[in-house]
This record gives C-alpha cells, structure tokens and sequence, in this order.
C-alpha cells in the first residue's frame, strides 16, 4: 500500500501588524474589547500593497520545502486553496510555479472558501496514493482577503487578515493520511463571500458602489450562530468511527480559525481539554483557507506534534464547505 505522509509544513505571516487598537483608529468607534472577550482576536497581519496571494504562498512554500529538502523542480504537483487569487485567470498556483522556478509540476486552484485548505489536503493525499508518479505535492493555503476588506464595515475588517500555510506531502508505506469527510450546507452560498466579480455579477459602474467601489467581502444574511459547534463534532464523529479511532486518540485538533470562543465550545461538546485544540487566530486574525496549515505549522513549531501522533483537521467556509481529515505524524 501506498499512503501520503506529511513531510514537512511552512508558513507565511506578512510583516504588517494592525492591532485592535488601530482598527479602532480606522472605525473610530471601540471593538478591542469586544473583540478580544467574544472572537479571540488581538491583532492581524496585512500584506503589503507590492504583494499578491502567489507571493505569500511562494513564501510559505519555500519554508516547507527547505524543511523536507525538497527542490523546487522535484515537485510533481502544487495545489494552492484559495479564494483570494491573484486573477480570475489564469490559477495562481500556475504563477506560484513559475515563482518557485518548478517546472515538472503540473498545478491548479481549488476554492472552496475556508474549507479549501483541508480539501486540498485530501485530494492531493489521494492522488499520491493512487498514482505512483506523484510522488512530491506541494498544498498551501492562502489568504489575501484584506483586498477585499471595506475597512469601514465593522463586521469584515476587525476579523480578516493576510498570510499562507503549506505542506510538502510525499510517499510512505504507512499512513499519513487516514481518511477525510466533506460536506456542504448550499442553501447559506449567499450568507458570506465575495459577490461581485464574476458572472452572477460582473464588476461594473453599476455593481461596484454596491461594495462602496470595489468587490468586498460581505456578510449578508446570518447563518446559524451554532452551525460549527454542531457539524464539527459530527464531522470528526464519522471520520473516526471509520478509522476505528476515538476521539480520545487524538493528540491535536485544528479548526478553522475563525474565532476563539467557538473553537471553546466545541472542545467542550467533544469532551476534550483545549489544551488538545491549538490555535492562533488572537496572533494572526482570521486567515481563511491559510489558518489550518498555519496553526498545524505554528503547532509543530512549538513541539505540540510528535511521531505517531494522530492529527484531526476540520473546517468550515463559505457556501457553507466544510472539510474534515485524519492525518497520522510521520514528519
């Protein structure tokens, strides 16, 4: 048999800092406090304005393939989830290759909002199992939404942020990978996202004011306030019962980034000490499709992952897209 192993993880994290205290500034009203009690989040890194979405992942890619002593033009693959690239067309994962100067990759994009991350984990997991010529892949996440941030609405600017996480998967006879669930709730696509730019509607004289002038990411309508705490723990529920694991099996778990207090209720519904439940979100802000390989990065940086241990992965995005995977440490 053949299974994906996690060779090495790498991230990105832009040097620009904004602080609660300076979106306060930009808002003129106070949310730090609220921030910090209900989301978590004590500041975010921004890119910079001579960056696009391919830079920080080709940051973040450099990193993971130093780490597992991977040449660039030893990738067979690279995958990049994002839904913040750096065109409509071409896929940016085709300009992260010429970036990174691998030219034996083949590459393409995947979007499904937060969620892409993971299934981009799973697709390209299955990939090297199933084909014995893909035997380096490339998968990163990446997030350049404060583009797309109207940093006079109160409700988008003080949560998202800039950055990218990556992993280099390779080939073992012994999982690595153990299984991924996805699932979807289409009925909320019109809830969150990036509305105006494609077909449905394209950016115009007259549909951009509706986004005070340029596609911005928007909150529409809610979803429900319980949506994670609820399918998370359902997600993890089956994925485990196929592997013959349990949730006490599992050393760390990394959710979506999104905020703090959710992640607390979850571990609380799965009856698992936090300290199981890495996170980052109050360092980082809410990086999207960036904040699993990220956090997984940050995790494993700090010690928190070990040979042998069994890593739970789950996200949720807009649409609303959700991923969840299994990943046994073999780095």
């Amino acid at each position: 048999m053949r299974y994906a192993q996690i060779l090495s993880t790498g991230r990105y994290v832009p040097e620009k800092v904004l602080t609660n205290a300076d979106v306060e500034k930009i808002l003129g009203e106070p949310v730090d406090e609220w921030l910090q009690q209900n989301v978590g989040i004590k500041q975010r890194h921004v890119m910079a304005d001579s960056q696009a979405t391919s830079d920080l992942c080709v940051a973040a890619a450099r990193q993971a393939l130093e780490r597992s002593g991977t040449k660039p033009e030893e990738l067979d693959l690279i995958i990049v989830a994002t839904d913040t690239p750096d065109y409509l067309s071409p896929a940016t994962s085709s300009v992260v290759q010429a970036k990174l100067g691998a030219p034996n990759a083949g590459t393409y994009d995947l979007n499904c909002a937060c969620a892409g991350w993971v299934t981009a984990l799973d697709v390209g997991s299955k990939t090297i199992a199933a084909d014995d010529s893909y035997r380096r892949i490339l998968v990163v996440g990446a997030y350049g939404m404060t583009r797309y941030v109207n940093w006079k609405d109160k409700k988008t600017c003080t949560l998202f942020a800039d950055g990218a996480g990556a992993v280099v998967l390779g080939a073992g006879d012994k999982p690595g990978f153990m299984g991924a669930k996805l699932l979807a709730n289409g009925e909320y696509h019109d809830a969150l996202g990036i509305y105006t730019g494609g077909t449905n509607r394209p950016a115009t004289a007259e549909t951009l004011p509706l986004t005070g002038g340029k596609p911005a990411v928007q909150f529409v309508r809610k979803f429900p306030s319980t949506f994670n705490t609820e399918r998370w723990p359902m997600l993890l529920d089956q994925l485990l019962k196929r592997q013959d694991q349990t949730l006490d099996d599992v050393k760390l778990f990394v959710f979506t980034q999104l905020n703090l207090r959710t992640i607390e209720a979850t571990m609380k519904v799965l009856n698992q000490p936090m300290a199981k439940a890495h996170y980052t979100m109050d360092k980082w802000g809410y990086t999207g499709s960036a904040c699993i390989p990220m956090t997984l990065d940050d995790a494993v940086v700090q010690g928190k992952v070990k040979t042998g241990d069994l890593v739970a992965f789950c996200a949720s995005g807009g649409g609303l897209a959700m991923a969840s995977a299994l990943y046994r440490w073999t780095a």
